[in-house]
């Protein structure tokens, strides 16, 4: 343990995902040895994405307008929704070249350990964007762990009596992974090879 405000840092950075203690302590001693106008931009820019950055009204992506760029791109194809967990799926899926939908961000998935039902996403938001008739495919890119495999058979049921047709990215992502983290050309080819989801 450390005085006052030095483990007040470490245990805030502990709170951030994926930094435990011991990785905690090295970015505060980090912090501690940078100079202080480093400090202060990064504080900053934390601050000005914390107060500037909102949600799309449409797909629910990260932002600073109220409709985020790939919702107000009129070449994207308004026909395919891809469902994604999180924002940042949509850069890992971009970066691919093979999807030239609109998205739709769930905030989540569903996961009773962590108390998040499906009231807690945006499904409801998403069976509202189904009700003009203009989409006709469904692409659920869920990440491939028990939690992803549950809202996206949750999302199938709920969209079969909707007559639009519903697919799973296939193989080729790793069971228990994140999207993140996927290289370019096994996210394309589980794009490629995605198949309609049996409700």
């Amino acid at each position: 343990m450390y005085d006052g405000p030095i483990q007040e840092l470490i245990s805030e950075l502990s709170h951030l995902p994926g930094i435990g203690p011991k990785s905690a302590q090295r970015i505060a001693f980090y912090l501690l040895d940078s100079p202080l106008e480093d400090v202060k931009a990064l504080s900053d820019a934390i601050v000005h994405a914390k107060e500037t950055v909102k949600f799309c009204n449409q797909c629910f992506n990260a932002t600073q307008d109220e409709t985020c760029r790939i919702c107000q791109d009129p070449r994207r194809d308004s026909t395919q929704i891809c469902v994604v967990e999180e924002s940042k799926d949509i850069i890992a899926i971009e970066r691919t070249r093979e999807f030239r939908g609109t998205y739709h961000v769930l905030g989540g998935s569903i996961s009773p350990i962590d108390n998040r039902g499906p009231a807690d996403l945006h499904i409801r938001e998403l069976v509202q964007r189904l009700s003009d008739g203009v989409v006709t495919e469904i692409i659920l890119a869920t990440n491939p762990n028990t939690e992803g495999e549950v809202t996206s058979t949750y999302i199938a049921r709920l969209l079969a009596p909707l007559g639009v047709k519903v697919s799973r990215l296939a193989s080729g992502l790793p069971v228990g992974g994140d999207l993140e983290y996927a290289d370019e050309i096994t996210l394309g080819r589980a794009f490629e090879g995605r198949r309609v989801v049996d409700s």
